[in-house]
């Protein structure tokens, strides 16, 4: 397996359980609450915010430098993802792994 920078293996990481959570969370949680859950623009975030996390994890793993680039659109993603989940409420799980991507993120774009 390839060596990671520990910083790049953290983002991944942080990557990969926000991808995890909100896709889990659109499909499962909002689906079933409904009503603002479901409004269209959340729901959309929710996905995005999943499809994000997952290919900036892979530009990451197949190990091109393009990952910053996707990494600092990662970053905006989940921070807008974060605010909207934390604005209807009942999610904190979701807000918390969207912060914790977007800050990874933020730092990854950043990197030289």
């Amino acid at each position: 397996m390839h060596e990671f920078d520990p910083r790049m293996q953290e983002c991944l990481e942080n990557c990969l359980v926000c991808y995890r959570t909100c896709l889990s969370t659109a499909m499962s949680h909002c689906l079933e609450a409904g009503e603002e859950h479901t409004e269209p623009s959340h729901f959309r975030l929710l996905v995005a915010c999943a499809e994000i996390c997952r290919t900036a994890a892979h530009f990451m793993l197949i190990g091109t430098p393009h990952h910053r680039h996707l990494c600092r659109e990662c970053a905006e993603i989940c921070g807008e993802c974060a605010a909207d989940c934390e604005r209807i409420g009942d999610m904190a799980e979701c807000v918390e792994a969207c912060r914790r991507c977007a800050e990874s993120c933020r730092q990854m774009a950043a990197w030289e």
